[in-house]
């Protein structure tokens, strides 16, 4: 037997291994998504040892072992957190029936309350949000969170890195917590300075050890910035020169942030807080990161969060409630659309029912398996009357949600199974008309830089076309 025959024979035989081992895993650990549950199975069992690799990557969630982790640092944090029941909104008869309807729900899967005399700001350009966000930082007093999915040592990455060392040596207490997969890129060399100037710097628990660390799932997707417990800012972007449009590839970025002023920013500190119990240990209960809140405006808002932890997977309820409460219109913009069979059903049905229902995504500059698995939906969507964009300027990464004028989420959950069964998310719901209403503004202009999909072109597409979606589309599971 030649060497090259022991290679092939020992391969198999592992595939098969893998395949006996791996097969009683995915039932275990897949009840909730049963087209999840056979693709894995028939991805396993076509391609034994690749389909186990993927699965290995991509399927297992490992979020039993975490459970007890982050409910206990919730439960702890939960005893300790001051109150907010002076800024909950409990009159409610000056909402619309639309708003009011989806605070009920919300109050009923979500752990924070909506609250009263917020302010708040919304970024649409990237160069705007950045300046934002670094004249608040400029502007701290005693202490500044961060919370990022990718934060790279690039030109935009380093200037605010050395303004973070900036303010830690003059006394403001800085806390970063990244997620070690999205922020890859950042090396001992990059943080040391941090760490040197008495910055806390930290990695979110999931990929935090070895073992974990090649896992692709429980990423922490959030985007977090807390100045003094006052201010507050959540929404698309990351930090990288990318988002300022400076990425050959990508060329011009478009996202949606937001800067918070009021009793919400509180409910954002408690997310950081707690992921920060959970990374590190530390309880941020005191007063100094949880002051007073005061009044700054007249927005009812309240800030959200989900995860992999939440057996409810509030984001999923959320879209579907929102977009099943919606009468006369509906608005989607997000980067990555790879619906779940409930949220692609939802859509069609409020088309159906005479919802004038708008989805834009992200064109050809996007990941390719993303993008082609994105476009495996759109012939049911097309039929029931949806009207689909793709956006052609450059990516479109916003991820926003608006219905009937009247009701909007902005924040960081995209429009796909990641988001919402096996990322951590946070986004923030506005019981706004007019925020809504300058959000579908923004909505409109996008339009101006993008391409209809038109239902009898989109019929008439190459096979080789249909071959690249439908195949993409066997990873929606995981996109």
């Amino acid at each position: 037997m030649t060497a090259w025959q022991t290679v092939v024979y020992f391969a198999t035989a592992l595939g098969y291994v893998m395949t006996l081992w791996l097969l009683p895993v995915v039932w275990l650990t897949k009840k909730r998504s049963p087209v999840s549950t056979v693709a894995w199975i028939m991805a396993i069992v076509t391609m034994p040892c690749l389909g186990g690799v993927l699965f290995l990557l991509f399927g297992i969630e490992r979020v039993q072992r975490r459970v007890r982790g982050r409910q206990a640092a919730f439960a702890t944090l939960a005893q300790s957190l001051p109150q907010l029941a002076a800024q909950h909104l409990l009159p409610k008869d000056h909402l619309t029936p639309t708003q009011r309807s989806l605070l009920n729900l919300v109050e009923r899967i979500a752990h924070t309350p909506a609250t009263a005399g917020n302010r708040v700001q919304l970024y649409t350009e990237t160069p705007a949000a950045f300046q934002g966000i670094q004249t608040a930082l400029e502007a701290a007093q005693r202490s500044i969170h961060l919370e990022y999915y990718i934060w790279q040592p690039d030109r935009i990455g380093t200037k605010l890195r050395d303004l973070l060392i900036e303010k830690a040596r003059h006394g403001v207490t800085v806390r970063f917590l990244y997620d070690s997969l999205g922020s890859m890129n950042l090396t001992k060399r990059f943080l040391r300075p941090m760490r040197d100037a008495g910055i806390q710097v930290a990695t979110f628990v999931p990929g935090q050890t070895f073992r974990e660390r090649w896992s692709f799932n429980l990423r922490s997707h959030r985007k977090i910035v807390v100045i003094d417990g006052e201010i507050g800012f959540t929404g698309g972007m990351n930090v990288g020169d990318e988002y300022l449009g400076q990425s050959p590839h990508f060329g011009y970025w478009r996202d949606t942030h937001a800067r918070l002023d009021g009793p919400t920013v509180l409910q954002l500190q408690e997310v950081f807080a707690t992921d920060w119990f959970y990374a590190t240990g530390e309880n941020l209960n005191g007063p100094e990161f949880f002051p007073a809140p005061r009044e700054s405006g007249r927005v009812d808002a309240q800030v959200l969060a989900s995860g992999p932890d939440d057996p409810e997977s509030m984001f999923h309820t959320l879209m579907f409630g929102a977009i099943n409460q919606a009468q006369s219109r509906l608005t989607v913009s997000t980067s990555y659309f790879v619906p779940t069979p409930p949220l692609s059903s939802a859509l069609e049905a409020a088309a159906y029912r005479g919802v004038r229902t708008r989805v834009l995504v992200s064109g050809p500059v996007t990941y390719w398996v993303t993008y082609h698995a994105c476009r495996s939906f759109y012939d049911e969507l097309l039929r029931a009357g949806v009207e689909i964009y793709e956006y052609r300027r450059g990516q479109q990464h916003s991820k926003v949600l608006t219905v009937d004028g009247e009701w909007s989420l902005v924040g960081t959950p995209n429009f796909d199974a990641r988001s919402v069964f096996l990322n951590f998310e946070v986004a923030v719901a506005l019981y706004d008309a007019g925020l809504t209403e300058q959000l579908e503004a923004c909505f409109d202009a996008d339009l101006l830089d993008a391409v209809r999909i038109d239902p009898e072109q989109w019929q008439q597409r190459h096979t080789w076309e249909r071959i690249k979606e439908n195949g993409c589309r066997m990873f929606a599971p995981v996109l």
